[in-house]
């Protein structure tokens, strides 16, 4: 089973760049992330015409927004909590038909919390962390996941070889201290297993993201891994290969973000 996670940023505008997708890693469940569309406007001609029969989505007009794209029946699973009772369309948790057994898999968008690393002063930043503590409870009641895939924008790159620097991003929201124990209380609350990582040792630079900003971002390099594949610890065994589709980074109007795959053999 091949699952792709991908901020598109918008989907109703990089809808035709998901046949570069499909061309180049060929998914069985695409995971999106800011799709930016309420749901009665989402481009399900385009997802159809790409074999992408099941779908489940949750979105909201130019904000955020989730997705789940399937060649395999999906359920959604009930009783998900809202997180922050904001309504603000950050998550799905979907079950999978696979020949294995169904897998549970969650698609998060977790806020990227502004521009300044202090709670008092940054209401986004604040929501961040509050968003982590609920979903990090949240998990820890359910207890350690089992046959279960978690993917999405994160929006914390946590290792050192995350970031393009990591002494001049200490105080830069997304390789924080504060965001990174936050997030790493999450993964553990879970006793989930980093997948990239497992492919990529944790000396070696992983980014997923590259900044607009950047006149030159290819030859700046100046990334962050913000995007991730979690699977749980009875499916670290089952990991085959993955791919951070870096030249998606140039396609035409493309995501800051680039798409990535974790293939399974569940």
């Amino acid at each position: 089973m091949r699952i792709v996670t991908w901020n598109i940023n918008s989907v109703r505008l990089r809808a035709p760049l998901l046949t570069q997708l499909v061309g180049d890693l060929d998914p069985d469940v695409l995971c999106l992330q800011e799709t930016k569309t309420p749901d009665e406007h989402f481009p399900h001609e385009a997802a159809d015409a790409l074999g992408f029969r099941h779908r489940i989505i949750r979105g909201m007009k130019g904000y955020n927004g989730v997705a789940v794209l399937s060649r395999h029946a999906l359920s959604l699973r009930p009783g998900e909590p809202d997180w922050c009772g904001k309504g603000d369309c950050r998550h799905l948790g979907v079950d999978v038909d696979a020949p294995g057994g169904p897998i549970e898999l969650h698609d998060f968008y977790v806020p990227a919390g502004g521009d300044v690393p202090d709670r008092a002063v940054n209401a986004k930043f604040a929501h961040k962390l509050d968003f982590l503590a609920e979903v990090t409870a949240w998990q820890a009641a359910r207890g350690p996941a089992t046959r279960a895939v978690l993917v999405g924008d994160l929006n914390i790159a946590p290792l050192e070889h995350d970031v393009w620097s990591h002494r001049q991003m200490r105080d830069v929201v997304s390789h924080t201290p504060v965001e990174i124990e936050a997030l790493e209380a999450w993964q553990r609350s879970g006793g989930w297993y980093d997948a990239l990582r497992h492919f990529v040792p944790a000396e070696e630079k992983l980014y997923t993201w590259w900044s607009y900003r950047a006149r030159d971002w290819e030859a700046a390099d100046r990334g962050r891994r913000l995007d991730h594949v979690w699977v749980s610890q009875d499916l670290a065994g089952a990991l085959r290969r993955h791919v951070v589709l870096k030249p998606a980074r140039n396609w035409t109007q493309c995501s800051d973000h680039v798409p990535v795959l974790v293939e399974l053999q569940p």
